[in-house]
């Protein structure tokens, strides 16, 4: 294999590719870009088996000639190394060759490296092949839902399916769900009718996949009982599914409300900010304080002291209550929905609550409450 390649468009395709390679990694060989070049282009390809990213480099783009003095081949080089290289050399054009099975050269007009390369063969085999069921978005609505569900996903392993997102598509509507089971952030998005199909897909690679498809218009999504498979540009992503029956939140959020409350999204989040520097105590609980003649945020530590914030343009509807909540969940929940005012919704002092866009019902928040005594 031999080929010259504009660096910039290079470094590109390694950086995507290389986003799914770890260094520490029971499978050697993963630690490892594949490179393949045909008629096509240039292919590399990287994988930790739980994410596998594999991206095309064109011969031309827009008339442009990218990949010149070619010959077809393939190999494999350490992915941080040979990353490291490109992303230092200094000239606009590289060229890679492949010396024997086990010796690359790597050089432009001031450098000349050798590393030692892996015989392609040893690179496992990737299912990369889409499945019958899949879903057209564009990329804007695919980051917007990720923004506004991934951050309530549990961080914690002992509960896998708590990691994912659960994307239930069926009658015209994909739901994303997340939730830790201390709060839960759902999305539903409008799709073509008959398309059918529930998976669990961590939320860590979800969030890594919006990143990845910025400044693309448009994904497909293809999934199977195995695996989800994210198609956009030249690049495919496929990601392994978590097993297990993700929880049922169909009820989560309460039917019949007793309390109301809306305020200013900043105003909110502003008093929240301040009063959380007192609750050293109880670990960024905060009180909501309402009733139909004042708001109040209101924290306290037995060590240094108390903190009230009021907030003065609100709308409350309901018998005065006070709620305890972990800040931190509140606070994420209101800028996911991005919008200027946010609506409470409460049952009681100790029943989970939603916070909603008043003017978005496709998206909602729920956070449930901390006790205090």
């Amino acid at each position: 294999m031999r080929f010259t390649i504009k660096r910039d468009e290079f470094l590109k395709g390694l950086n995507i590719a290389s986003r799914a390679v770890q260094n520490k990694t029971p499978v050697p060989v993963l630690t490892n870009l594949k490179l393949d070049l045909n008629e096509e282009g240039l292919f590399i390809t990287g994988s930790n088996y739980d994410l596998t990213i594999k991206t095309l480099i064109p011969h031309n783009v827009e008339n442009n000639e990218i990949i010149r003095n070619y010959k077809e081949g393939s190999t494999l080089l350490n992915s941080r190394i040979f990353c490291e290289i490109i992303r230092k050399m200094e000239s606009e054009e590289v060229t890679v060759e492949v010396i024997d099975s086990t010796l690359v050269t790597i050089s432009d007009a001031n450098s000349d490296y050798k590393l030692n390369c892996v015989r392609p063969e040893e690179y496992p085999d990737l299912d990369l092949d889409p499945e019958e069921i899949s879903l057209t978005m564009t990329t804007a609505e695919f980051g917007l839902m990720v923004d506004q569900t991934a951050f309530a996903a549990s961080t914690k392993e002992q509960r896998p399916y708590l990691t994912a997102i659960n994307l239930e598509a069926g009658e015209g509507i994909l739901t994303a769900t997340a939730t830790d089971s201390a709060r839960m952030a759902k999305k539903n998005m409008s799709i073509p009718e008959g398309i059918n199909f529930n998976v669990n897909i961590p939320a860590r690679m979800m969030s890594e996949i919006a990143h990845l498809v910025e400044g693309t218009s448009s994904l497909e999504i293809s999934v199977s009982n195995k695996k989800a498979l994210f198609t956009f540009g030249k690049t495919i992503i496929a990601t392994r599914l978590i097993a297990g029956d993700y929880p049922n939140t169909r009820n989560i959020a309460p039917r019949i409300v007793n309390h109301t409350l809306e305020v200013n999204a900043q105003s909110l989040i502003k008093a929240i900010d301040r009063a959380n520097i007192l609750s050293i105590d109880r670990e960024n609980v905060v009180d909501l304080i309402m009733s139909e003649e004042g708001i109040e945020i209101s924290a306290k530590s037995s060590q240094v002291g108390s903190a009230v914030e009021r907030i003065d343009n609100y709308r409350y509807e309901g018998n005065p209550l006070t709620v305890s909540f972990n800040s931190e969940f509140v606070v994420a929940a209101v800028k996911a929905l991005g919008s200027e005012d946010v609506l409470f919704s409460f049952v009681g002092e100790m029943k989970p609550f939603v916070i909603k866009n008043p003017s978005d019902e496709s998206i909602i928040q729920v956070v449930t409450p901390v006790r205090t005594y």
